[in-house]
C-alpha cells in the first residue's frame, strides 16, 4: 500500500508502471517518497512561519496543510512532466525552468526552519535589539518632554535664587545692626543709638519683604513641582505604553533580519540541504538512463501521435474528395438542356412581371 502511495506521489502512470520490472518501480517509489517528504517539510516550515506571525496554532496548521499540498502538487507536476530524450542537453534545457522553480521552493521552505533551528541565537540578537530600542525610546520620549521639564526646573531654580538672594540681604543687614550695637563696626559706639535703630528698621523691612517673597515663591514652586511631577508621570506613562510594542518586536520579518545578522555559513548549508532534497527527483530523472517505463510511455505517446496524424490526413482527404465530387455533379447538371430551358422560361416570366409593375407605378405617378 505504501509502495502504491509513493508511486502516486511520483506522478507516474500506475497501470503502465505495473508491467515494468521491480527495479523500475523502485526508482519511481524513491522519487515519489522524495516528493512526499518535501511536502512534509514544507508543512512544518510554513506552519512554524505562520505561528510566529499569528501566534495561534490553528491558522498556522490550516495554512501549513494548504501550503504543503501546493508544494506537493508542484513537485509532482515538475517530476511527471520531465520526459527522457536521446540527448542530455535537450533534457537539461527542458528541465531548466523546473530546476529554477525547485530552487525557489527550497529557499522558501528552508528559511522558516533555519529560524527554528537557530531560535536561541536569534532570541539573543532580538534581546539586544529590544534593549537598544527601549533605550532609544526612553531618550525620544524624554526629549519630547525635555523642554517643558527644563523650563520648569529653570523657573523653580530662579524662584529659589530670589529667595536665597533675599535671605543673604537679610543676613547682611542682621550682621550690620548687631555689629553696630556691639560697637565693632559702623560708628563703633557701644549701645543702641540712632544709627542702630535705623539699621534694625531697615533689616525688619527687608525681613518682611523676605517673608512675602518666600510665601509667594514657595507657592509658585509648589505648583511648579506639582507640574513637574505630572510631566514626569506622563513621561513614565508614555514609556510604559510604548514598551509592549518593543516587547512584541518578535515577528517573522524581525527573526529573518536577526538570522541575517548571524554567521551565514550554517544557514547557507541548511539551505543547500533543502535545495538538494527539492531538486533530487529532477536530478535523478536527468541522470538516470532511459528505463522500461520511459520506453513504454514513449511508445504510447508516439502511437497516439501517429493515430492523430493519420486521422487528420484522412479527414483532409475526405474533404478534398467530397469537394471534387460535388464540383463534377454540378458541372453535369449545368449541361442538362431541359433544366436550362426551364430556368430560361422562369426568368422570362419574372422579367415580364417586373416590367408590368414598373409601368403601373409610372401611371400612378402621372
Amino acid at each position: 500500500m505504501l509502495k502504491q502511495f509513493f508511486i502516486l506521489c511520483s506522478g507516474a502512470d500506475k497501470n503502465l508502471l505495473e508491467g515494468c520490472s521491480e527495479g523500475e518501480q523502485t526508482k519511481y517509489v524513491g522519487i515519489g517518497a522524495t516528493v512526499f517528504f518535501t511536502a512534509v517539510m514544507a508543512f512544518i516550515a510554513s506552519a512554524y512561519a505562520l505561528f510566529t506571525v499569528f501566534d495561534n496554532v490553528y491558522p498556522a496548521l490550516l495554512f501549513g496543510v494548504v501550503w504543503s499540498l501546493l508544494i506537493f502538487n508542484l513537485d509532482r507536476f515538475i517530476v511527471s512532466t520531465i520526459r527522457k530524450r536521446d540527448q542530455f542537453g535537450s533534457e537539461f534545457f527542458q528541465a531548466t525552468p523546473r530546476i529554477i522553480l525547485a530552487v525557489i521552493i527550497a529557499i522558501v521552505i528552508s528559511k522558516p526552519l533555519e529560524i527554528k533551528i537557530f531560535e536561541k541565537e536569534i532570541n539573543t540578537v532580538l534581546l539586544k535589539e529590544k534593549n537598544a530600542m527601549a533605550l532609544n525610546n526612553k531618550k525620544e520620549v524624554a526629549n519630547y518632554f525635555k523642554s517643558d521639564l527644563d523650563k520648569n526646573k529653570a523657573d523653580i531654580a530662579s524662584l529659589k535664587s530670589e529667595i536665597t538672594k533675599k535671605e543673604k540681604e537679610v543676613n547682611t543687614l542682621y550682621e550690620t545692626y548687631i555689629t553696630e550695637a556691639e560697637g565693632t563696626a559702623g560708628t563703633k559706639k557701644l549701645g543702641k543709638g540712632p544709627v542702630f535703630k535705623e539699621k534694625i528698621a531697615k533689616h525688619d523691612l527687608v525681613k518682611k519683604e523676605l517673608d512675602t517673597l518666600q510665601k509667594t515663591n514657595l507657592a509658585k514652586i509648589a505648583e511648579m513641582e506639582k507640574k513637574s511631577k505630572t510631566l514626569q508621570a506622563d513621561l513614565d506613562k508614555k514609556v510604559t505604553e510604548t514598551q509592549p510594542i518593543i516587547d512584541g518586536f518578535d515577528g517573522l520579518m524581525a527573526r529573518i533580519n536577526a538570522l541575517n545578522k548571524l554567521p551565514w555559513v550554517p544557514s547557507f548549508f541548511i539551505m543547500l540541504l533543502f535545495l538538494a532534497i527539492e531538486t533530487s527527483p529532477i536530478i535523478a530523472k536527468l541522470l538516470s538512463p532511459k528505463g522500461e517505463y520511459d520506453f513504454k510511455l514513449e511508445d504510447l505517446e508516439t502511437a497516439l501521435k501517429a493515430t492523430l496524424d493519420q486521422d487528420k490526413y484522412q479527414r483532409s482527404l475526405l474533404v478534398k474528395t467530397s469537394a471534387s465530387m460535388h464540383d463534377k455533379v454540378y458541372e453535369d447538371i449545368a449541361q442538362d438542356k431541359n433544366l436550362y430551358d426551364l430556368q430560361r422560361k422562369k426568368a422570362t416570366e419574372l422579367l415580364e412581371l417586373q416590367a408590368h409593375n414598373f409601368v403601373e407605378k409610372q401611371k400612378k405617378t402621372l
